[in-house]
């Protein structure tokens, strides 16, 4: 299976359990890989046959951006189920990461891989 790509994508969104992190909108990187039959897109060069990435990156920049989020894992969650509800991705692995929280660190994150890898 074909995989279509989206590489650090960045989102201001309010996100975090303290007090000081729900007063101001802090960036967010997401990073996901998702499932996808390419061929027939190839073959007939038409969009709607593909997986249209700016459509994905728009719509996972929309929830982001709508919701304030407690934790990491249930943003990554919410953004997983969009991913396989709404685009019908068979297969995704979605990396989101606050690049600025920890000084000493580049970034911190979680990953969630959701359907059949074999894919």
């Amino acid at each position: 299976m074909d995989r279509v790509y989206i590489r650090d994508l960045s989102v201001e969104t309010v996100i975090g359990v303290y007090e000081s992190e729900r007063k101001v909108r802090q960036r967010v990187l997401i990073n996901v890989e998702m499932a996808w039959d390419n061929s027939a897109a190839a073959a007939a060069e038409n969009l709607s046959l593909a997986l249209d990435y700016k459509a994905v990156a728009d719509r996972l920049s929309d929830i982001l951006q709508e919701e304030k989020f407690l934790l990491l894992e249930a943003a990554a969650d919410a953004l997983a189920r969009c991913l396989q509800d709404e685009f019908s991705v068979p297969w995704l692995r979605l990396r989101i990461e606050k690049p600025d929280i920890i000084s000493a660190a580049a970034g911190v994150g979680v990953f969630v891989e959701r359907g059949d890898p074999t894919l």
